[in-house]
């Protein structure tokens, strides 16, 4: 992509469309949905408006496409934010229609199974907004996190280069939203190790393409939003890991498989996501989500030693499916400064 289209931002006042492509959580988890909502117009000052498969859960792929396509099409619309992401949104891309959205190019905002719809706008020639969902980012218990807020504020109202920060605490660890008590106060925080730099002497800059690595792998195994390889020629990659936890033997296999096909070659500079290392079915102690994050990090290593050994790699960059979470422009364009350990994104 040599020219993407960055769609015209909204400003303060405007009306955005709330979705869900993928599950319609908010119908069983009002909770952080509402706060969420809330905050997108007493923080940001967004109208919100929402559509038939928002709020419910088993909407079909036909009915979650027409709610993309009607919230794209409406010209009071000035950007489109999923209120979380799930497991099945590959199943709608087929009922999309190109044509339409790329007559009608809006800022989308999402992230984990969001990745499709990302990918599919990516391939459209309009750049997209890795993050920032509704009932998680901004639906955050006690506040927004300041470097989550900033970096929304930022990508939503504004245009040009964003410096993302490294935080000095980071979380993962979740309270029940079924419950109010969670939200009287802040998530729990630990000790963040900043970023690892690997082949960190030179300067990447370039069209980033990426997102979480589960929703790729299975992209690629039904050959669906993802060009042959040689179209990522010098991009930026960047990639994370979910609260399923994906051991570190599987994303070897799954970056393995994407070093066959020819993809990580293509890619001179990583961008990979701190590693969400706890989750209600897997509550790893310190010790162990520490060895989790190293082994990930390990595995990464041994897939790029083998395909793309020359490639820059940084670590544990907060933009996945950890707090705070930095948007990433997908498509647009990403600088990587190996020299001064600096990240800049435009939004």
């Amino acid at each position: 992509m040599t020219d993407p289209l960055y769609p015209a931002k909204p400003c303060p006042g405007d009306l955005v469309a709330v979705l869900s492509p993928s599950s319609g959580l908010p119908g069983v988890l009002p909770l952080p949905y509402e706060l969420g909502l809330s905050r997108l117009q007493d923080d940001f000052g967004l109208k919100t408006v929402q559509y038939p498969t928002t709020r419910k859960m088993g909407s079909t792929p036909e009915a979650r496409a027409a709610d993309i396509h009607a919230a794209f099409a409406n010209p009071d619309i000035k950007a489109v934010i999923a209120s979380i992401g799930g497991d099945d949104q590959m199943t709608v891309l087929p009922h999309l229609d190109g044509n339409l959205l790329r007559a009608n190019p809006k800022p989308f905002f999402g992230y984990s199974d969001n990745t499709n719809l990302l990918l599919f706008l990516r391939n459209l020639g309009i750049v997209g907004y890795h993050g920032a969902t509704v009932m998680v980012e901004l639906g955050r218990p006690g506040a927004m996190h300041p470097l989550t807020a900033e970096s929304f504020k930022a990508a939503m109202f504004t245009s040009g280069e964003y410096e993302l920060t490294a935080p000095s605490t980071y979380g993962d660890i979740s309270r029940p939203w079924q419950d109010p008590r969670t939200f009287e106060a802040e998530p729990e925080m630990e000790p963040a190790d900043g970023w690892f730099w690997h082949n960190a002497d030179r300067i990447v800059e370039g069209a980033s393409w990426g997102g979480n690595l589960e929703i790729i792998s299975w992209l690629l195994m039904a050959d669906r939003a993802v060009l042959p390889a040689d179209t990522y020629a010098g991009n930026v990659l960047f990639l994370e890991t979910s609260e399923e936890m994906p051991r570190a033997e599987e994303v070897y296999r799954i970056l393995r498989s994407m070093g066959e096909r020819g993809l990580l070659q293509q890619f001179p500079a990583l961008l990979m996501g701190r590693a969400r290392s706890w989750s209600f079915e897997n509550q790893l102690g310190t010790q162990e989500k520490e060895q989790f994050r190293r082994e990930q990090r390990e595995a990464v290593l041994r897939a790029y030693q083998q395909y793309a050994p020359e490639a820059m790699v940084v670590f544990d960059v907060d933009l996945g499916h950890t707090d705070p979470q930095l948007v990433i422009p997908v498509g647009g364009r990403i600088r990587v400064d190996g020299l001064a350990r600096r990240i800049t994104v435009t939004y």
